[in-house]
C-alpha cells in the first residue's frame, strides 16, 4: 500500500506541474502510442495468442488496428478538441463574454478487461492522454501475458512520470479503489462494476462504467436467400468471430418468428462449417475460453437438463483444454440461467415468436442492453424499435461495426453501463467542461439587488421572458 500511495503521489505531482496540459505533451504521447503498436505488432500477436488464442487477423482487427486508428484520429483532432468554445449569453448581460474550456480531471484510474486486453485498455488511455490527464493503468490479471507486456513495454514509449502501469490481482484492485481518484474508467462485468461504483462513491469520484448485458438480434422475415446468407455471416461473426462470444457487444440471443427458425439454423450451420471447418476444435480462427472462471460458469449454464435438450447444434465440451464448441440452442427455458444472465461465451439461444413485433416486448422485459441488432427492411418496424426500446446503441442489418466508428459514442445505459467514449467522446469522457464568464464593472443593473419592490419584480420577469428587454430598458435609462 505504501508503494502504491507513493506511485500515486508521484503521478499527481507530475500532473500538478502542468506538464500534461500542454498540447506538445499530448501530441508527443499520442505519437508514441502509434509507435508503440507499430513497433510491437508481433509481440502483441504472441501475447494475445497465448492468453486468448486470437488469430493475428482477429487480433489486428479488434486490438492493434483499433488502438492505431484511435491514436491517429486523436492526434489529428486534439488541438481542435482542447480549444475553448464561445458561449452565447443573454443580451441582458451586455457587455460580457463567455466560453467553455475543457480541462483535464487530473489523475485517473483506467481498469482494463481481459477479453480485449490491448484495445479496451489502451483506447480509453488515448482519451485520457488527449484530455491532458495523468494516468494509472491497471490491465486485467486474467490476461497475464498481455498485462506483463503492457507493464514492461509502455514505460519505454510513454511518459513514465505521468503514465504508470500497475499489475496485480484482486488485492491490488481493492488497494487501488481505496485511493482518491479524479476519474475512474472501468470495463468489465456488472458485478465488479458495482464494486467500483461503491468505492468511487466514498470520494464522490466520477466514473465511466463500460459493462455489458444480453444484446439481442432481431431477425425479421427472410424473403431473399442471398440476404439470409449475409445475415448468417454477420450473426456468426458477431457471436463466434469476436473472442468466441466473450465480448460485451456480442449477440447474446436471437429473436425470430417460429416459421423462419429452421431456415436460420440451417444457414448458421452452413456458415459455421465454412468459417471453422468440420472440427471447430482444430480451427485457428476461433478463440479459446479466456480463463477457468469463465469456463466453469459457461459449463454450469449447460448443465441444466432442459438447456441441454434445447441444443440443436454443437454442445461438445473438452474440460482439459477448456474448449466449448460453438453451440446453438432452440428455445431454452426463459427462466434458465442462460436466458437470465449474460452468456459471454460461444452459446447462442434462438427464441421463436409468433410475430416479430413481440420482440420489442421481449427485449423490454429484460435490463437495457448495450446493443440491439435488427435485421429488417421495414422502416416502420425500425422506428418502433428506436422509439419503444432503450439500449446503448442500435445497429440495423449489421453487427459490431458501431464499435469502430469514432464518430459515434460507445457506451451503455442502465445496467449495461453509463458514460461514453471513442473519438471526441473519449476526450469528453476525461474532461471537465469549465464555464467562464467575463464582465466589466459597468453598466450596473440595480433591479438585481434589494430592497425589492414591484418594479424590480416586473423587470426580472421581462428579463427572463425576453432576453432583449433588459437591454432596452437599460438603454432607455429606466431604473428605480
Amino acid at each position: 500500500m505504501e508503494g502504491l500511495e507513493g506511485t500515486l503521489a508521484g503521478v499527481r505531482e507530475t500532473f500538478e506541474s502542468g506538464r500534461t496540459r500542454s498540447i506538445a505533451w499530448r501530441k508527443s504521447q499520442l505519437k508514441a502510442m502509434i509507435e508503440f503498436v507499430q513497433d510491437n505488432e508481433e509481440k502483441i500477436f504472441k501475447s494475445l495468442d497465448q492468453d486468448l488464442g486470437k488469430h493475428p487477423v482477429e487480433a489486428y482487427r479488434d486490438e492493434i488496428g483499433v488502438v492505431a486508428k484511435s491514436a491517429k484520429h486523436a492526434l489529428s483532432c486534439v488541438q481542435k478538441w482542447m480549444t475553448p468554445k464561445k458561449g452565447n449569453l443573454p443580451l441582458l448581460f451586455f457587455p460580457a463574454s463567455a466560453q467553455v474550456m475543457p480541462e483535464p480531471f487530473g489523475v485517473v484510474l483506467i481498469m482494463g478487461s481481459w477479453n480485449f486486453p490491448i484495445s479496451l485498455t489502451l483506447d480509453p488511455l488515448i482519451g485520457a492522454i488527449s484530455a491532458g490527464n495523468a494516468v494509472i493503468l491497471k490491465p486485467s490479471e486474467l490476461s497475464p501475458t498481455c498485462a506483463s507486456f503492457l507493464a514492461e513495454t509502455i514505460p519505454k514509449y510513454l511518459d513514465p512520470n505521468a503514465i504508470k502501469v500497475i499489475e496485480g490481482g484482486i488485492d491490488v484492485c481493492h488497494q487501488l479503489l481505496q485511493q482518491k481518484w479524479d476519474k475512474i474508467f472501468f470495463t468489465g462485468s456488472q458485478r465488479v462494476g458495482r464494486i467500483v461504483m461503491t468505492a468511487a462513491a466514498q470520494h464522490l469520484t466520477p466514473v465511466t462504467l463500460e459493462l455489458g448485458g444480453k444484446c439481442p438480434a432481431i431477425l425479421d422475415s427472410i424473403s431473399n436467400p442471398n440476404n439470409m446468407k449475409v445475415i448468417a455471416k454477420r450473426i456468426v461473426g458477431a457471436k463466434w468471430g469476436s473472442c468466441s462470444g466473450q465480448a460485451c457487444i456480442a449477440i447474446d440471443y436471437v429473436l425470430v418468428e417460429e416459421k423462419f427458425a429452421s431456415c436460420l439454423i440451417d444457414s448458421l450451420r452452413k456458415t459455421m462449417k465454412r468459417f471453422y471447418g468440420e472440427s471447430p476444435r482444430e480451427s485457428k480462427s476461433i478463440c479459446k475460453i479466456g480463463n477457468e472462471t469463465n469456463f466453469k460458469r459457461l459449463l454450469n449454464l449447460l448443465k441444466d437438463p432442459l438447456v441441454q435438450a434445447s441444443i440443436v447444434h454443437g454442445g461438445s465440451v473438452d474440460e482439459e483444454t477448456m474448449f466449448i464448441e460453438p453451440t446453438i440452442l432452440l428455445n431454452p427455458p426463459l427462466d434458465s440461467q442462460i436466458m437470465t444472465e449474460e452468456i459471454f461465451g460461444p452459446l447462442l439461444p434462438i427464441i421463436t415468436l409468433d410475430n416479430i413485433q413481440e420482440s420489442i416486448e421481449f427485449i423490454n422485459s429484460k435490463p437495457k442492453p448495450l446493443a440491439i441488432y435488427a435485421f429488417t427492411k421495414d422502416e416502420t418496424f425500425k422506428k418502433q424499435i428506436l422509439s419503444k426500446t432503450s439500449s446503448g446503441s442500435v445497429t440495423f442489418n449489421d453487427t459490431l461495426v458501431q464499435f469502430i466508428c469514432d464518430s459515434l459514442p460507445f457506451g451503455g445505459v442502465g445496467q449495461s453501463g453509463f458514460g461514453r467514449y471513442h473519438g471526441k467522446y473519449s476526450f469528453d469522457s476525461f474532461s471537465h467542461e469549465k464555464a467562464i464568464l467575463q464582465r466589466g464593472f459597468f453598466p450596473e443593473l440595480e433591479p438585481r439587488y434589494p430592497p425589492w419592490n414591484n418594479f424590480k419584480l416586473q423587470f426580472i420577469k421581462l428579463a427572463y421572458a425576453f432576453n432583449y428587454i433588459g437591454l432596452i430598458l437599460l438603454l432607455l435609462g429606466l431604473k428605480n
